[in-house]
């Protein structure tokens, strides 16, 4: 192939569309581009597609901005092992995305700590049990503990054509993911011990991949093989923040992954499709179009939930020079983990927190938004505050 046509479809946006490359360079040879992309561009992972070859993705195409490793780096100053608010959030999206029924009011009731009071929300409450146990540092992750979390929370709140034989980790049949039409066949069923065992193996393994990447590798790999019969989408959110929590992200689980997820939907399983109908022309399985969608949709949106740098170090300042009391430390800290990305008002705040009065309250929000650390918002004769980012 004509190096200077090598380079332009290297450049072109479509890179990751074999289909859209074959309409835009008809005078290109597709096989030839293959072998090109093979040898030179693909970078294969110690994971297979369904014949047993590697699957790929395209390095120099994939790339995080430094700015949302730094972000999910930044320590939080909330005493919570995950932000409620973001949890909150990372229920309802997942359950939506999912098609899932369920009530916004039941998610903060069981992230509050209640019991389950009907089958709705005993999902719910399994979601919330997965989320504490993939905020253990000590849960790490092997074949037996992803079957934990998934039992906990999915495996156990399924409809009995849905549920695995006993004493099995995975299905025991064919699954269909439908669509309009049939969109993917999971891996047969016989196949997935030792492909399983592949992937806990992958993923506990050092690898010179960027730790963002490596953590949308799973999530995609993890739904391609569909290992159980209903509850993948939710088990590969769930990998994709574990993952994560492991490799020493603390914010991995103060942010919504799932709700940028449920927003961008059509794109997140457009991507899904992408790497399907390449691989009919390749016979390749290159996770790039679902890594350029979790960059795009996702990681690179961050920054519009978290709060930053400055943000925190200005509180470690205030609170070294005495500036802020131990009651207003505890609720700038319920504050970062229940409502992070969102408004509350003072009132909802006394109600939430519960241990203030609304005296100490006021004097809290009025206080820190001289600080700068809170924004007001009016809403006619309402005033809801925000953390400034």
């Amino acid at each position: 192939m004509d190096a200077a046509l090598y380079a332009k479809i290297l450049s072109d946006k479509s890179v990751t569309d074999l289909r859209k490359l074959r309409y835009k360079y008809p005078h290109a040879d597709i096989s030839e581009l293959i072998e090109l992309f093979t040898s030179n561009v693909y970078k294969p992972l110690p994971i297979w597609d369904f014949n047993g070859s590697d699957v790929v993705y395209m390095e120099n195409i994939a790339q995080v901005r430094m700015n949302t490793v730094k972000l999910l780096l930044t320590p939080q100053s909330a005493q919570n092992s995950f932000g409620l608010k973001a949890m909150e959030e990372e229920i309802a999206a997942t359950l939506t995305i999912e098609n899932i029924d369920f009530n916004r009011d039941s998610v903060r009731k069981i992230l509050q700590g209640y019991s389950p009071s009907d089958e709705q929300e005993s999902r719910i409450y399994g979601m919330k049990k997965g989320l504490e146990f993939i905020a253990e540092l000590s849960n790490v992750i092997s074949e037996e503990s992803i079957f934990a979390l998934y039992d906990m929370s999915v495996g156990q709140y399924l409809d009995d054509g849905y549920k695995l034989n006993p004493g099995e980790k995975y299905r025991h049949d064919t699954v269909f993911i439908m669509g309009q039409d049939i969109e993917h066949i999971g891996l047969p069923y016989a196949k997935l011990p030792k492909y399983m065992e592949r992937l806990a193996a992958f993923i506990r393994q050092d690898s010179p991949m960027n730790d963002l990447l490596k953590a949308a590798v799973i999530h995609f790999y993890f739904a391609y093989l569909h290992p159980y019969f209903d509850g993948n989408g939710r088990m590969a959110r769930l990998m994709h923040m574990w993952f994560l929590r492991q490799q020493g992200y603390p914010s991995a689980l103060f942010v919504p992954f799932s709700g940028f997820i449920e927003r961008s939907r059509k794109q997140y399983y457009m991507a899904y499709t992408l790497s399907e109908k390449n691989a009919e022309i390749s016979n390749v399985i290159d996770a790039t179009p679902f890594l350029v969608y979790f960059i795009e949709h996702v990681y690179n949106r961050l920054d519009s939930y978290m709060p930053q740098r400055d943000t925190l170090s200005i509180f470690s300042r205030a609170l070294e020079s005495g500036a802020i009391t131990a009651k207003e430390r505890d609720l700038w800290n319920f504050v970062l983990s229940a409502y992070a990305g969102g408004e509350f008002s003072t009132k909802q705040l006394e109600r939430d927190f519960g241990n203030a009065a609304y005296a100490t309250i006021r004097g809290f929000v009025l206080k820190f938004t001289m600080l700068g650390l809170l924004a007001a918002q009016n809403y006619g004769n309402r005033v809801k505050y925000f953390i400034k980012a």
